[in-house]
């Protein structure tokens, strides 16, 4: 069984998934009239009613306040092994630290910097997971599934 529940934050409508156990996934929700359209017909349950909900928005509650936060909520996002190695090497870049595409390649251990960006853009639980702390060799933002103005407001956040 799946669970849904939204969060409002600073930047946007958040919606988090989970089995009923651990998270699954953490998406942003732009604000779109069809999107807005599509958030109603989600069914939902308060975001209190889960454990795992709790944990998420606290994590959220804390992060959004810009305090760096302790506890990284039980996650089990879906994903290939390669995106699970690659994910899990975004906890090593700290709170407003960055590291490049490159550099996460010679960690996993893969020659690729664009795989490593493909399984960076496949990240299916968005900021507990650091994606966006992810940049290009030469400084640049990069990409971000959730556009390169939200990125750079997330790395704002954490100077």
């Amino acid at each position: 069984m799946s669970y849904t529940a939204t969060y409002s934050s600073p930047m946007g409508m958040i919606v988090l998934e989970s089995d009923g156990e651990v998270l699954t996934r953490l998406r942003f929700v732009e604000n779109s009239e069809t999107q807005t359209k599509a958030i109603k017909t989600i069914p939902t349950i308060p975001a209190d009613a889960l454990p795992i909900f709790m944990e998420v928005r606290k994590w959220l509650d804390d992060y959004f306040a810009g305090k760096r936060p302790c506890n990284v909520p039980r996650l089990n996002p879906p994903g290939t092994e390669f995106q699970h190695r690659v994910w899990q090497s975004l906890f090593t870049i700290f709170y407003g630290q960055t590291k490049t595409y490159g550099e996460i390649a010679r960690m996993v251990g893969c020659k690729s910097a664009r795989a490593v960006g493909q399984a960076i853009g496949r990240n299916p639980i968005a900021l507990i997971i650091p994606c966006h702390r992810v940049i290009g060799a030469n400084g640049s933002l990069g990409g971000y599934a959730y556009g390169l103005d939200r990125k750079k407001q997330l790395l704002e956040l954490e100077k």
